[in-house]
């Protein structure tokens, strides 16, 4: 297991400094093991925009599945689809990993929605389908991705551990969240 080592001095006459070892957190594991095949620049600016690319089209994708009809719901029937059963599961994935990381995927999330709910409306004057634009969207960005591990020289992780797709999206944020000070 990997550790973190903090020293704490203690305050009081003749104690020494003592070490204390914690354990190194679950999602810290995880950024280490990911960002092992993330280390040359080309492919770390393709995946700030190719991650988030992906995440918005496989959304719009599932959100395209058509959903039942459930009558309990009444006139909030609309609101539930095969999304929304993705994005709970998800986010109860990366609560259990950073309550503060999955707080902000839910912000990116929602836009995410915002832009999905717009290309409905699109399609219903006449615009393509969600799942096309979508779809289009997920060939382009998973094609960039390909070229960014072939300049890194290393598979990427999900071919190891399915689990890596979830976790590219909250390595972005946790960078974020470096660079403002916020604790993940």
């Amino acid at each position: 297991m990997i550790y973190r080592f903090f020293y704490f001095y203690r305050m009081k006459k003749g104690q020494k400094r003592s070490l204390v070892v914690e354990p190194k957190r679950k999602v810290d594991i995880l950024f280490d093991k990911y960002a092992e095949s993330h280390q040359h620049p080309k492919n770390e600016l393709i995946h700030w925009v190719c991650v988030p690319l992906i995440v918005f089209s496989l959304l719009g994708l599932i959100w395209s599945i058509p959903f039942p009809y459930l009558g309990f719901l009444g006139k909030y029937n609309g609101f539930l689809n095969w999304a929304s059963f993705v994005i709970a599961f998800s986010g109860y994935y990366y609560y259990k990993l950073s309550p503060i990381l999955s707080y902000l995927m839910i912000l990116f999330v929602f836009a995410v929605a915002l832009v999905i709910v717009q290309l409905e409306k699109w399609a219903a004057v006449g615009g393509p389908a969600v799942w096309m634009v979508c779809g289009v969207v997920f060939v382009l960005a998973w094609i960039g991705q390909f070229i960014g591990h072939k300049n890194e020289g290393k598979k990427p992780s999900f071919l190891d551990d399915v689990k890596f797709l979830l976790i590219g999206p909250i390595w972005l944020l946790h960078f974020l969240c470096l660079k403002i000070g916020l604790k993940y």
